[in-house]
């Protein structure tokens, strides 16, 4: 007898999670392949792997809290780190089991942005172009990251260099459309 929901689950073509206070406990194949990985390398390890620093891991966690905690389905664009170190930027949506503790069990599905094309970021230009997916401001980005306005100017021109763009308000439009 076939049980659908399981093949369902292990067949999406989107990546699927399950986690727990941000442990993954369960993964079908599109998510694993998409981060270079065998669905076991991931399951019963924390998301942090998927992350370029500590500091990214702790501030994603607070990301869309509330919504999650309104028992509301949060969505953003992130980047995570593929097994080889190269970043992916991936649609992301949650929905948390437990609205009075969201992160306790919570199912994701992550969407790849980009084709086969990988996107090799610095530490510094990761976090950047994440705050300005959150419609930030290079001022206010500074502040946060404790830079100078100009060091993120800096960063993303050098964006919008590589990517052959003319604005930096191009700059997120690219890396969702070059998928």
């Amino acid at each position: 007898m076939c049980d659908f929901g399981l093949l369902a689950f292990e067949t999406a073509p989107v990546g699927i999670v399950l986690a727990e206070n941000r442990v993954i406990r369960s993964c079908n194949k599109t998510f694993a392949n998409m981060l270079g990985y065998h669905v076991e390398n991931l399951v019963g390890q924390s998301f942090r792997m998927l992350y370029g620093s500590d500091d990214e891991f702790e501030h994603v966690r607070d990301v869309g809290l509330t919504h999650l905690k309104k028992n509301e389905i949060y969505e953003d664009e992130r980047m995570v780190r593929h097994h080889d170190g190269h970043s992916l930027w991936c649609g992301f949506r949650a929905q948390a089991l437990y609205a009075d503790n969201p992160l306790a069990r919570v199912v994701m599905s992550f969407t790849q942005n980009l084709d086969a094309t990988s996107i090799r970021l610095t530490k510094r230009e990761r976090q950047v172009l994440g705050k300005m997916n959150q419609r930030m401001s290079s001022k206010e980005i500074a502040v946060e990251l404790c830079l100078s306005p100009r060091t993120v100017d800096d960063v993303r021109a050098r964006l919008i260099k590589r990517f052959g763009l003319r604005r930096a308000t191009d700059l997120l439009g690219k890396m969702r459309n070059l998928g």
